[in-house]
């Protein structure tokens, strides 16, 4: 366990920059993961070592050619944390946005006449914003299944009870960055699949990505898209895998070009390799953890801890830890989700009676911890307005969070709360 074992905690923390320093402010706790986790500091070094390379992939000489390579290391090191099958392809583009509207559009256009697409209201606007853009241009329904306001979180059997054999296209969040809790997506692929198994399925990993299991080849579906830097890589890309039904759908290409060719012009380099380095970094740490089998085994082991440790990490914020109470027991707090939620990954969100997300951002920033509001808007208003809520405060860890931290964090709300 991670938290258990200091010198591993403290190696963990040691390869991230800025871990525990603003290079704006000074010391602080930085619980705001779910706006882009910290950064690798191997990401940082490849990243500034690459742009300096003047040299363009295709061309007849030695650094094209070790570009080229490196770029082929890179799609073998994402199906590798994808655990992608041999079939379909690892493509890059500008942000997991952008990709979901590309992945979506082409299914929607590709899947015939007729039909209808199928999400849920739960999904960031990155694919539901696709969803019914598309959906119109196609002239097909789209159809939300509802998530439950109570557990911040959609089931499969709601997804059965809205699939139908008509579905051609439906889209899956793996995981809420406003509620925090993860969905059963094997599980509700295999429902949409057992009355519509045909259908074109794209999931939205890019809040997942960096708390637990990516397994495409068990998911049984045709796209899977994360945004690197949330994954502790680095702004500027988003990262898919596609399956080989949807790369031979009609979409966006050069005349002429290989069939199958889905990225557009010059690839970044730099987008490949520094994913490179993410996939080594969990290979270490689940080689620290004892794995000895191969590199998928150490990135399982690796994605186990990391899960099982940001768990207690929510549990000790939720619960308390040493002499400090936690959020369940502050007055006036609220947990989205509530108390006892085993869907959570990593994320708390609350509410503090009598104050606006706001103020307890503003009132923990001048304590030292950066955390996030979440607002009644366009981003988040599918998940807050149901509830009645205009705003809440997103409290977000990863791994290499400390229960330490945590304990100061409870501190700074006990204040805040008056308590």
């Amino acid at each position: 366990m991670l938290g258990s074992d200091p010198t591993l905690i403290d190696d963990v923390r040691a390869r991230f920059a800025h871990v525990d320093r603003c290079p704006f402010t000074g010391e602080r706790i930085f619980f705001e993961n779910a706006g882009g986790a910290l950064t690798l500091q191997s990401v940082v070094d490849r990243s500034a070592e690459l742009a300096a390379i003047p040299d363009n992939q295709g061309r007849d000489n030695p650094a094209s050619a070790a570009l080229m390579e490196m770029i082929a290391e890179g799609r073998a090191d994402a199906a590798t944390f994808f655990n992608a099958p041999e079939s379909g392809q690892i493509i890059v583009g500008e942000s997991g946005t952008e990709l979901l509207f590309r992945l979506i559009s082409v299914a929607i256009l590709g899947a015939g006449p007729g039909g209808h697409v199928l999400g849920s209201t739960l999904e960031h606007p990155a694919s539901a914003s696709a969803c019914r853009r598309w959906a119109e241009v196609a002239g097909v329904p789209y159809i939300t299944v509802p998530h439950d306001d109570a557990t911040g979180t959609v089931t499969a059997e709601e997804y059965a009870a809205h699939a139908t054999p008509e579905t051609r296209v439906a889209t899956i969040l793996h995981t809420s960055p406003v509620t925090g809790m993860g969905v059963d997506v094997r599980a509700v692929a295999a429902a949409i699949r057992k009355v519509a198994p045909e259908c074109l399925i794209i999931v939205d990993g890019i809040q997942h990505a960096a708390h637990g299991h990516v397994d495409v080849a068990a998911y049984g579906i045709d796209g899977y898209v994360i945004s690197p830097y949330k994954a502790f890589s680095r702004h500027g890309y988003g990262l898919a895998w596609l399956s080989d039904r949807l790369t031979a759908l009609p979409h966006n290409a050069l005349t002429g070009a290989p069939a199958g060719q889905w990225e557009l012009g010059t690839r970044d380099t730099g987008a490949y390799a520094t994913f490179s380095e993410v996939v080594r970094y969990l290979d270490w740490l689940g080689e620290r953890l004892g794995e000895t089998g191969p590199r998928r085994a150490r990135i399982e082991a690796a994605a186990t801890a990391i899960h099982d440790h940001e768990a207690d990490l929510c549990r000790a914020m939720i619960h308390g830890t040493g002499n400090q109470a936690g959020l369940a027991d502050l007055p006036g707090v609220g947990i989205l989700g509530g108390v006892e939620n085993p869907a959570r990954e990593g994320l708390v969100s609350i509410t503090v009676e009598g104050m606006g997300a706001v103020d307890v951002v503003s009132a923990l920033r001048d304590r030292g911890i950066r955390v996030h509001a979440r607002k009644a808007d366009h981003y988040s208003g599918n998940i807050l307005t149901p509830l009645g809520l205009e705003t809440c405060t997103r409290v977000s860890m990863c791994h290499y969070n400390t229960e330490a931290e945590v304990a100061t964090f409870l501190a700074a709300m006990r204040e805040i709360v008056g308590d």
